[in-house]
Formats: C-alpha cells, structure tokens, sequence
C-alpha cells in the first residue's frame, strides 16, 4: 500500500538525523578505547594501510599478485585477531571498534530490494502518528478504552434494539474493519446525532491502520473543503498532483477519514469537492470513511442524490442513536 509522500520526508528527515547521531556516538566511542588501548589504534592505522596495499597488488603489472595478496591478506586476518584479543582483555566487547549499523536489513539506508525497509516504516509510523494526534487523542482513543456501560440498555422501539446492542455491533463491525483492513476492505458511513462515540471510533480505527503501515489521513471535512477551496481560488493554477499537497493526500491516501461532515457551510463548489473525493477514491480503490450528524436522507438534500446514490451503493452505513455520552462523561 502506499506511503504518504509527506510523512516518508518527515520520516526520512528524522531516520537520517538518527543515523548521523548513531554515527557519531559510535566514533566518540571509539575515540575514547583507542586512547585507553593505544595499539589497537596502531592496529587500525596498519589495517587500513593494508587494505590499501590488497588493492595496489590487486592492480600490478608485470607479475602475479596471487602470493602478494594472499600474504597480505594474512597478516590483515592477524592483526584483526591481535586487536579483538587485546579490546576483549580491557573489558571491551571484541568489534568494539566496528562500526555496525543500526539495521542489517538495509544497511541504514532505509531501503531494501524489496523497497521501504521496516525501520524506516516504524518512522513512517511514528511520523503518522504525530500527525494524526494533531486532531485525535490517540493516546486514549482505543478499542481497549470502549466503554459500552455509556449506553443505555433501555429497548428503542424505533430503532428495534437498545442503544447498547446498537453500539455493540458498531464497535465489532469497525474493530474488524480495523484489525484486517487491506485493499479489500469497504467504505463506512457514520451517521447518527453528536456525542455517540462517531469520533472516537474513527479515532481507534486511524490508530489500529496506521499501526500496520497503511497510509492514513484523518481531517474535518471543513478543513478538507478549505484546502479544496484555497487551491483552487488561492491561485492562479488548478491544483496540480503535486507530492507535498493536501489534496493530493486526500485523494490518494489508503484511507481518509473526514470527520464532521455537514459542519461546513455547503456551497455548490463543496457538493463539487465532495463528489470528487467520494468518486475519485471508489474509481482508484481506496478506502474512505465518512463520520457526519446527518441522516443519509439530509445527505441526499445537501449534497445531491448523485452523492447519496454513490455513498449508498459504495458504503457501509454505521447507525448511531441514543443520549450524548459526552453529557454523562461530565463531572
């Protein structure tokens, strides 16, 4: 699945800043043992001038080099074995003075045949993580903290169950979502009135995705509709499939997230902008999900019947109802 362009140079940016520091803690080290065990340095002076006369009687005319090589080569093995003894009998570790990389897979680049190595990926997800908390508590926002006791038990004649069975069902419906979510997976719609759990269950399923290393993007849909708006009104060009943009991230992330939909004032470039992202993601096959206070109906009326037809046909809708656990969380 795809990396977000943004948060792989955030991520760069901070793995290469790692790598420098490991570096130079390692040199520092180093430093210190051959001031404390003054022939190992010696050793390390002689093997370098070894190396380089490998590569001259590798390289010299007018005779073989076979026996050059195979004594110089030798006396490298012994001088190896000369220092790892003496580093072992000052109480260092025996490659003490090897520098080693902080990953073998990739050799700290970050980078295998098979492309992002897992260290850097393990960035990525910090990085996305730290983006994401700008909006969400996802330090307490999990599907371990649940707290089902917040609904009530009491029958809903209208909606046929009680708001506790209700939610019980919602909740197993995106943990699953979550915990084996892939190119497979569908699209959600969270509807229902404010303070039923809609943001917070967004929030464990950005945390539980982002965790594996799926690109994910959470955002309000007025700021999602104002990044649309400030492109395109903002300058001159269209918004072009620039690697940095917002939208270029809302579009093309494994999922979105848009939170609040019908907070934003609806004009006909909004209507626009939200067939384009529900559209464009169903035709490219990424996954999005909607959290919104409106009825699929009201939907329907704001957004046009071409916007509910594509959600309804494309969509998971997630029925939310009951009192405000908001008001019952208050002290």
């Amino acid at each position: 699945m795809a990396v977000d362009s943004k948060i792989l140079e955030q991520a760069l940016r901070r793995y290469r800043q790692d790598r420098e520091d490991h570096r130079q803690r390692w040199a520092a080290r180093a430093d210190a043992i051959r001031r404390t065990v003054p022939r190992a340095a010696e050793i390390d002076r002689e093997l370098r001038s070894t190396a380089g006369q490998i590569v001259a009687a590798a390289f010299r005319r007018g005779a073989d080099p076979t026996s050059a090589l195979s004594a110089l080569q030798e006396r490298n093995l012994s001088l190896q074995r000369e220092r790892a003894e003496l580093l072992v009998e000052n109480g260092y570790p025996f490659d003490a003075l090897e520098e080693k990389p902080l990953c073998a897979l990739c050799n700290d680049t970050g980078f295998t045949d098979q492309g992002i190595c897992r260290c850097l990926m393990a960035y990525c997800t910090r990085e996305q993580n730290r983006e994401l908390s700008k909006l969400l508590d996802l330090g307490s926002q999990s599907f371990d903290t649940f707290d089902f006791s917040l609904y009530s038990q009491e029958f809903d004649p209208a909606e046929g169950t009680s708001p506790r069975e209700n939610m019980e069902i919602v909740y197993e419906l995106c943990a699953n979502y979550a915990h084996s979510f892939s190119r497979r997976s569908g699209n959600l719609l969270m509807t229902g009135a404010p303070g039923l759990g809609k943001t917070f269950l967004s929030a464990c399923i950005a945390r539980e995705v982002s965790a594996s290393g799926v690109s994910v993007v959470y955002d309000t849909a007025a700021h999602v509709f104002a990044q649309f708006e400030r492109d395109k009104f903002g300058r001159e060009a269209a918004y072009d499939e620039d690697a940095g943009s917002d939208i270029n991230r809302y579009l093309n992330c494994d999922l979105l997230i848009v939170d609040d939909l019908g907070s934003e004032m609806t004009t006909a470039f909004v209507v626009s902008a939200l067939y384009q992202i529900v559209n464009d993601r169903l035709m490219s096959g990424r996954k999005t999900i909607l959290s919104t206070n409106l009825t699929p109906e009201e939907i329907g009326r704001r957004y046009s019947a071409a916007i509910l037809s594509r959600i309804e046909g494309s969509y998971q809708i997630l029925t939310f109802f009951g009192e405000d656990i908001r008001k019952k969380k208050r002290p």
